[in-house]
């Protein structure tokens, strides 16, 4: 048997990380996100992500994807939807499963799967407005002083409780 000099050997830099090592924080979560989707079956992420864009707002507010099967007939793709809107979804799956095929392909989604449950709302503030469109309760355009202490009164009053 013949030794080797391991001193001599190049150490392997194939990309393997060194135990103790700092990594970057998003190379770690986004490994971590892959994992989970490609449990729930999506092997493309693209799926969640463009959710939005793909089914509509109207449909992405109420359901999400929670799954993806494959079968020998084409693929199963399991909605999470609110309890109500189970209903509205049956009616709209046709349409929903050609907007899926022009994204994906045709034929690659065959079925919708609709599973009630609560979804998750974020908690924190709504998106931006875009840029100038006016909020519904402020008043268009740059205020003078004395109309912004009017609606500064206006709002006082409707907030102070009557007493009698």
């Amino acid at each position: 048997m013949k030794r080797t000099n391991k001193r001599s050997t190049q150490p392997d830099r194939s990309g393997a990380a060194r135990r103790g090592r700092a990594g970057h924080a998003g190379e770690d979560a986004l490994g971590h996100a892959t994992a989970a989707l490609q449990r729930a079956g999506f092997l493309d992420a693209t799926l969640v992500l463009r959710w939005r864009e793909i089914a509509g707002a109207d449909i992405a507010r109420i359901a999400e994807p929670l799954k993806l099967t494959d079968g020998p007939e084409g693929a199963v793709l399991t909605l999470k939807c609110d309890a109500g809107a189970a209903v509205f979804l049956q009616h709209q799956t046709r349409d929903l499963l050609e907007r899926l095929g022009t994204y994906l392909g045709p034929s690659r989604i065959t079925r919708l799967r609709l599973v009630s449950g609560e979804l998750e709302r974020p908690e924190g503030p709504p998106d931006h407005p875009a840029v100038g469109v006016p909020n519904p309760g402020e008043p268009p355009g740059p205020q003078t002083l004395s109309q912004a202490l009017e609606r500064l009164e206006r709002r006082r009053v409707r907030a102070r409780p009557k007493t009698r």
